[in-house]
């Protein structure tokens, strides 16, 4: 059997302008939780993980640390000072790892409604092709605009795909990448497109539109529904 040990990195440091809140996006409360707290509870039964390591502000290191004690105890779990852009604090994360683990699984902290089965089959995907990514169908018609905002091309929708979140690759491929990625000063908007840069494949998992990223006040109120209703 191929190791399939995996550490977790979780960036926690995005804030909370864009929900309207002074509180950092993770540390929002529903249902009694911080959308960290929630998101992080969806791993901590994944048999796989080896690792889990949460950059964060330092203001709420020591809140972070409180809840990777209690939901991973006896499992290296630990919460490290961020950067100042997410690709940062994966970077950081990255030479903070201390165990042997085979793979990396990058998520979003504020994206706590993936499922444990699609976490499974994104790292079963990781394990064949090297890396795999959460992603679902585009529903909507894409415009590409040039640079006057009017409509240059309409790419063919049936091959346009949403990236999510879990990203899991072997942990050697995301830290050539991110190498790679520095030397280029290539900052990329996620970390496949780090990987995909330095020619290594990704394959695409097919995920749920559930597993939404909260990012505007919509969003929050949804999440909360969710939350509420034990979806």
């Amino acid at each position: 059997m191929p190791d399939r040990s995996m550490v977790l990195i979780i960036p926690a440091a995005g804030s909370g302008s864009r929900l309207g809140s002074d509180i950092p996006k993770p540390f929002i409360e529903i249902g009694g939780k911080t959308i960290l707290e929630h998101t992080l509870s969806v791993f901590a039964g994944i048999p796989e993980l080896a690792e889990v390591i949460v950059p964060t502000s330092g203001d709420y290191l020591g809140k972070t640390r409180s809840v990777l004690d209690r939901l991973f105890p006896g499992l290296p779990a630990h919460a490290i000072e961020g950067g100042s852009e997410r690709y940062k604090s994966v970077q950081i994360a990255l030479n903070s790892v201390q165990s042997d683990a085979a793979f990396v699984a990058v998520h979003d902290a504020v994206r706590p409604f993936v499922r444990p089965k699609e976490i499974v089959q994104c790292l079963d995907a990781a394990t064949e092709f090297g890396g795999a990514i959460l992603a679902i169908r585009a529903k909507d018609t894409i415009k590409v605009s040039g640079s006057d905002g009017t409509v240059s091309s309409t790419p063919n929708r049936t091959t346009l795909w949403q990236a999510q979140t879990p990203q899991i690759f072997q942990l050697k491929i995301l830290r050539r990448a991110y190498r790679l990625a520095e030397k280029e000063r290539f900052a990329g908007t996620d970390d496949a497109s780090l990987v995909e840069r330095s020619g290594e494949i990704v394959k695409l998992v097919e995920g749920d539109a559930r597993n939404f990223k909260i990012t505007y006040p919509l969003d929050l109120k949804m999440a909360e529904w969710l939350i509420g209703n034990n979806k």
